[in-house]
Order: C-alpha cells, then sequence, then structure tokens
C-alpha cells in the first residue's frame, strides 16, 4: 500500500476543503500560490555577498595553435571557499554554430557572451591545449569586491550577456579594464609608461603569428591601412599580454591593484619547424616559376596561353571583390582603405572572360593592362612610404603580375596593329 506525503500546503488546502466551499477553497489555493510564488521570486532575486575574504583575480593565458587562440585569452576569478565558490567570468565565448557563425563573422555582425564556469573546468581545458595561465590577484576591499562581483552577476544575466565582438576593440581582453573602471569608478588608475615601445595594430597581431603561414597572408589580405597607425597604450590592451602588463602598473586609490602575481599552469615549449612544402611562400615561388616559365613559351613562340590568364584574372578579381566586400557591405572596422585591391583589382574578374577568348579581343584591353601596371607601382609606392604596410609574401605575386601584364600588353599591341 502505498503511503500519501503531506506537505504545508497539502495539509492547509484539505483543511479548508473540509471546512469551506468550493469557492472559497480555490480562493485560498491562489492565495497560497501567490504568497509561495512571490517568496521564491524574492529569494532568486536576492545577490549573494561576498565574504571578505573572499579573492578575485583576473587570469591571462597564452596563446594556442588555432587561429582563434592565437592571441591568448583573459578572464576574471572569483574564489570565495567559505561559499564554496570558484568561478570563472569568461567574456569570449561564441557560439560557434555553422553556416551562420561564417555568415556572422563575415559580416562583421558576432556576438560574443559572458560565461561563468567553475576553475578546474576552465584550467581542464587549457592543460589540454598546452597552455600557460598566469593569475593577478587584486587588492580590493570587501567592499570593491561585492560591486565587481555584482556588476559581472549583472552582466551574466541572459539580457544582458551578449556583445557585439570587434577584434580590436570590444573582445574578451578589452572587457578587463572595461568593467573593472565602471565597477571601481575614478579611483581606478591606468598608468601609462610602462611601454617601452608603441606598436601599429598590426605590428602587435605579428607579434603572434608566423610571417610564412596562411593566416598571417589572409590578414593582411584582409585588413586595411587603418589598423598601420600607431595604437595608444589603451588600444595595445586588445591582446590579453598588454592587459596584464598594464594591470601591473594600475592602482587604485592609494596603493597598487595588483597585490600579487603567480603561474597557474605552465607550458611546454614544443620545438618543432613548419612543413615548408605546406606554407604559403613555397606555393608562391612555385607559381612565380611556373608563370614566368609559361611567359617565356608564350613569348618566344608568339602565342597565349588564354587558360593561364584567365585564371589569373579570375583569382586576383574574386579577391579584390571580396576585399571590396569587407570594406564597404560589412561592420568590420579594421577592413577598411584596403589599398590590396589596387593588385588583386575588383574588374579583373569580368575581364578574366573576355581575356579568355581566342579571337575578337576588345581594342581597350591595352590601355587596362596598362591601368593595371601602373596599379602595381601604385602599390609599391604605398608600400615604401608605409601608407599602408603589405605582407612581405605579396612580392613574389606582385612580380608575377607585372611580368604577365607586361607580356599580355605587348602581345596584344601586336595583335592591334595587324588589325
Amino acid at each position: 500500500m502505498l503511503r500519501k506525503s503531506y506537505n504545508l500546503f497539502d495539509i492547509c488546502v484539505d483543511i479548508f476543503k473540509k471546512n469551506s466551499g468550493f469557492q472559497q477553497y480555490m480562493r485560498i489555493r491562489i492565495l497560497f500560490i501567490t504568497f509561495f510564488t512571490g517568496l521564491i521570486c524574492f529569494s532568486t532575486a536576492q545577490v549573494r555577498e561576498l565574504t571578505p575574504e573572499a579573492q578575485i583575480s583576473v587570469l591571462t593565458c597564452g596563446s594556442g595553435s588555432d587561429l582563434y587562440t592565437t592571441f591568448g585569452h583573459s578572464a576574471f576569478r572569483i574564489q570565495d571557499s567559505a561559499q564554496g565558490v570558484d568561478w570563472v567570468y569568461n567574456y569570449g565565448t561564441f557560439n560557434f554554430d555553422p553556416p551562420m557563425f561564417y555568415v556572422e563573422f563575415a559580416m562583421g555582425k558576432l556576438f560574443y557572451s559572458l560565461s561563468k564556469q567553475n576553475m578546474p573546468n576552465f584550467l581542464y581545458a587549457y592543460e589540454l591545449e598546452n597552455r600557460w595561465v598566469k593569475e593577478q590577484l587584486l587588492k580590493l576591499t570587501p567592499i570593491q569586491k561585492n560591486e565587481l562581483f555584482h556588476f559581472l552577476e549583472n552582466n551574466y544575466r541572459p539580457e544582458n550577456r551578449d556583445y557585439k565582438y570587434d577584434f580590436f576593440f570590444n573582445n574578451c581582453a578589452t572587457k578587463i579594464p572595461d568593467v573593472l573602471q565602471e565597477a571601481l569608478g575614478e579611483k581606478l588608475l591606468f598608468n601609462e609608461g610602462h611601454l617601452e615601445k608603441k606598436y601599429t595594430f598590426r605590428q602587435l597581431i605579428h607579434q603572434n603569428l608566423t610571417t610564412n603561414s596562411w593566416s598571417s597572408f589572409g590578414i593582411d589580405l584582409a585588413l586595411g591601412a587603418v589598423i598601420d597607425r600607431t595604437a595608444t597604450v589603451k588600444e595595445h590592451m586588445f591582446l590579453p599580454i598588454y592587459v596584464m602588463q598594464q594591470l601591473g602598473n594600475s592602482t587604485l586609490a592609494d596603493h597598487d591593484l595588483v597585490l600579487r602575481e603567480r603561474t597557474i599552469l605552465k607550458s611546454v615549449k614544443m620545438e618543432g619547424k613548419g612543413y615548408f612544402l605546406a606554407s604559403p611562400l613555397f606555393w608562391i615561388l612555385a607559381l612565380l616559376v611556373f608563370v614566368l616559365i609559361i611567359t617565356y613559351i608564350d613569348y618566344k613562340n608568339h602565342i597565349r596561353s588564354r587558360i593561364l590568364d584567365f585564371l589569373l584574372f579570375f583569382v586576383t578579381g574574386s579577391a579584390g571583390v571580396l576585399l571590396v566586400f569587407l570594406w564597404f557591405f560589412t561592420d568590420h572596422t579594421a577592413t577598411a582603405n584596403n589599398f590590396n585591391i589596387l593588385w588583386v583589382f575588383p574588374l579583373n574578374l569580368i575581364v578574366g572572360f573576355t581575356i579568355l577568348r581566342k579571337k575578337n579581343t576588345p581594342i581597350w584591353l591595352p590601355k587596362y593592362l596598362l591601368f593595371l601596371l601602373g596599379s602595381l607601382g601604385l602599390t609599391l609606392i604605398l608600400g615604401i612610404f608605409k601608407i599602408q604596410v603589405f605582407s612581405p609574401l605579396a612580392i613574389p605575386l606582385l612580380i608575377m603580375l607585372g611580368v604577365r601584364y607586361l607580356f599580355l600588353w605587348k602581345y596584344f599591341q601586336q595583335q592591334n596593329s595587324l588589325k
């Protein structure tokens, strides 16, 4: 026989059901539901307070092997052993959900979120990836600890946790000084002078990249001249390592912000050289040699390899269209004023189909080729005067295109003279 269990609500209801009519029973039921619902809401609305012994620190993590981990990571850590709290507040969480992830990333509309997880789980991922983690313990009063804690908890609410990501100005690293300033107020001073040298945004990016890599080449191709200005001390803090350096040179009221620093995880250096045959330099040089050989053969035999010309124009034109799209039709701030379109020229995409024809080439084609040669020369001038810094891997490509354009100009000049 099953035994029925009663709680306070059931007992009260039974009493009123035995001594009252159905209408009164329903009134009492509604009152109890309203009372207990309000009690639950009131209790959940109360934000817990940290004990005076609680500690708040900033975590800085080393770079990883994947591109999105190349530049490191920053996060807040809150410990309160009296309450069993050891949480990491992580502004670097994103929803990797193809294909929309790639669409949002390309459009510059990618949203990141603040997540909260236990410290052991956070560290486990970095241990697996062989990445170092350093901790800076902040010297805060109990009131300041709770102000920062409540700020993070409020940010973690579903309606507040998402923010529009920007690689240079709104990421997991820039959130650290922004949150500290917002929560701690004017008493927090980020003192300058600790940097021996200031770098441009592009130089800061390359501190974490290998020049002879596809990621480095792609970034230099996609980002414009706007990142070739010198960053301010504050703007250096889009990289976690510079956030760590800045916190070490910051004061709160009359004392240093950082009480002490320590290394939580060490990384084991993996000595290894990249596979040169898979590097962009190898394939670019191979392409250069191939095009030069074909061009020499064409010159000697007074012919033209139409398929080669079509591919060169189609690829450079497609790349140019992509750069125009990134420049004018997305929310990216770093893809503006991209003078790479001078050598990956968008109109080549259309001209490529014209140049594919064996006969009846238009009379304006030689002039267009002279224009392309002038654009290559202008690219070199902009690079020399550092109006925009181009990837050194582009130099062999400029030579290749220059030689081929010059050959085509002479070829079509001769063809037009025979008409």
